[in-house]
């Protein structure tokens, strides 16, 4: 079984990039924010569906303190001079059944439609599956095809029920 508080994984975007998948840690709280500044007012709006400049401690402390018995949160990075440099990240949070699970991803604005988002997908419902989940879920707004594209490109069996301007997508992973 994947544990995914040790998770890491290599990985090549669509365009070469080496890029690793790792499991979020707490210690990423800065790297979370450089990325979060590093986002266009429409990207932090498909990801949070609302408008905001930056990061409450709160929201902060949510995405890098995990509880790893309901929440798989990866993080993708590249190597660069300074060190590793986070490009992306994606998570699930388990429903109180442990067998369905939300998904939200982010990719940073210089690291778009390179494949991360689906790459994370991946390794997030090869965790999942593991765990047990059966179903994966998420909510994207109709103006966000990438992230659409991303969830149509992981060859899953997958439904989607468009209400407005959102779109829920409904995942069904293999079951193994």
């Amino acid at each position: 079984m994947t544990s995914a508080p040790s998770h890491v994984a290599s990985e090549v975007l669509k365009d070469g990039t080496a890029v690793t998948i790792r499991a979020i840690e707490k210690s990423d709280r800065e790297s979370v924010l450089a990325v979060f500044g590093d986002l266009d007012p429409e990207s932090i709006y498909t990801r949070f569906f609302t408008c905001k400049s930056s990061l409450t401690e709160t929201e902060l402390s949510a995405l890098t303190e995990v509880d790893p018995d309901r929440t798989v949160a990866l993080v993708a990075s590249v190597a660069s001079e300074a060190g590793e440099k986070l490009v992306g990240g994606g998570r699930y949070i388990c429903d109180a059944s442990h067998r369905t699970a939300e998904l939200a991803f982010v990719t940073s604005t210089h690291y778009r439609g390179r494949g991360i988002a689906g790459i994370i997908l991946k390794h997030l419902v090869q965790i999942g599956r593991e765990r047990g989940i059966r179903i994966f879920e998420a909510d994207v707004l109709a103006q966000n095809p990438a992230m659409l594209a991303a969830f149509r490109g992981s060859g899953l069996e997958m439904k989607t029920l468009s209400n407005g301007n959102v779109v829920h997508v409904t995942i069904f992973p293999p079951l193994t």
